[in-house]
């Protein structure tokens, strides 16, 4: 089952005897939880059948002890086991999962790791109840996740707005989905949320950050591109130099992939580099300031300042001036 269907039969309650809950993003996994845990139960009831363990203080054996019982008072017995990537017998568990009561459901979140899908456990919940990996998305997915989560909230964004958010936190959901509260908090739902309102309620300069830079440096704005990274070099904890570094690599690399593409079309770029199509033009006025040759010359550059922001033949650089002569090497690379 995928997250969103998961989701919707929780609305629904539409239950399952068994949620293993695996894999690299804790998002994911804590949202399902989370729903799991404040939905089969009212508040009342939580008190008498909802057990709450953690991996590193139970063994199998305790955890089916516990999911072994009965519900007082009420249809279900709800067993959450939390950071269950430490229970270190975690595959015995397919010895006791025939004998639990049809009253049980049993939660199980084990992140950052997978269970062998050849072994007995996976195979057993897999056929049973649910088994859901829970995948890290990609840099280039965010934009699009911050959309569809806050349309699943009523809420629209900008195309703009969303990549700088994606820009200025990264890949850390948890983070992110902290900031868009704080917006749909200060915002109604009939407002679009664009750059202005990203720059007032969350900090991000709609005119100094990432996204800006990278536009600056593909048409070649001398002027605009050095106020970035003199902001950047003024502000080094907000801007730290490797995560620039980090989104360029990325910037330059799908500059690459349009030189290398026979189908040049927008709908074409768009699916291609996994970006909105608003943002295409940007990018085919970057490939005509960077032939394939320069975009080779500026990922270089990168790896060199990438071993220089982690104090590799640096001498006493700070880290503006190393954004300064980083800045002025990708502007003319050839």
């Amino acid at each position: 089952m995928t997250y969103e269907q998961i989701l919707s039969d929780i609305k629904k309650k539409v239950f399952h005897p068994i949620y293993f809950l695996m894999g690299e993003e804790p998002f994911f996994i804590d949202t399902i939880s989370d729903e799991l845990e404040n939905n089969i139960l009212d508040e009342a009831e939580r008190s008498f059948n909802q057990v709450v363990l953690y991996g590193s203080d139970v063994t199998a054996k305790d955890i089916m002890t516990q999911a072994r019982a009965f519900p007082m008072m009420g249809d279900y017995l709800v067993v959450i086991v939390k950071e269950a990537q430490n229970v270190k017998d975690i595959e015995s568990l397919s010895d006791y999962l025939d004998k639990l009561p049809s009253t049980t459901i049993l939660v199980i979140n084990y992140k950052y790791k997978k269970l062998d899908k050849r072994k007995a456990l996976a195979k057993y919940i897999d056929k049973k109840g649910v088994l859901f990996e829970s995948k890290k998305l990609y840099d280039n997915n965010i934009p699009e996740w911050i959309v569809k989560y806050l349309s699943s909230k009523k809420y629209n964004i900008t195309p703009k707005a969303a990549q700088m958010i994606s820009d200025f936190l990264g890949n850390d959901l948890h983070k992110v989905r902290n900031e868009l509260e704080k917006l749909m908090v200060a915002l109604p739902p009939s407002k679009r949320i664009d750059d202005a309102d990203v720059e007032y309620n969350i900090g991000i300069s709609k005119d100094f950050n990432v996204f800006e830079l990278q536009k600056a440096i593909g048409v070649k704005d001398f002027l605009k591109a050095n106020q970035i990274i003199n902001y950047f070099g003024d502000n080094p904890k907000e801007n730290p130099i490797f995560m620039t570094i980090t989104v360029l690599y990325g910037y330059y690399t799908k500059l690459l992939k349009i030189h290398y593409s026979k189908d040049k079309s927008k709908s074409t770029i768009a699916t291609m580099l996994g970006v909105n199509p608003f943002f295409v033009n940007d990018y085919l006025d970057a490939v005509r300031n960077y032939s394939w040759v320069a975009c080779m010359s500026c990922i270089e550059i990168l790896r060199e300042y990438d071993l220089k922001s982690k104090g590799y033949n640096t001498g006493d650089m700070s880290q503006k001036e190393l954004y300064r002569e980083m800045l002025f090497k990708l502007m003319t690379a050839v």
